[in-house]
């Protein structure tokens, strides 16, 4: 996010790390089903690109929201979660989830 955004705002610096339209849906996947793994995000977020998906979950992962759980050692194989201060987003996404169907049409 460009410094123009003004980083030192927390919106901001909240968005900076969970404000793109793909890592809003990672968030709602890992709230509504629990782990997941990186083929079920490929299944339930149409469109995503397997690049765009690794780089969402990277972010959330540097960003202390989702964890990377290995469940396997060979092949290597890991699911994602949310941490602690990823579930502190819950009333947010219910939130959002609340405004959505108040407010846009299915």
């Amino acid at each position: 996010m460009p410094e123009t955004y003004g980083l030192n705002c927390p919106v901001a610096r909240a968005l900076d790390i969970v404000g793109e339209r793909w890592s809003v849906l990672i968030l709602r996947d890992l709230f509504l089903q629990g782990p997941r793994k990186f083929q079920d995000f490929e299944r339930s977020l149409s469109g995503i690109s397997p690049n765009t998906l690794s780089a969402r979950l990277k972010r959330l992962e540097k960003g202390g929201i989702i964890e990377r759980r290995f469940y396997a050692e060979h092949p290597p194989r890991a699911e994602y979660l949310l941490t602690p201060k990823g579930r502190e987003l819950g009333p947010a996404m219910k939130a959002l989830r609340a405004w959505g169907e108040r407010h846009t049409e299915t």
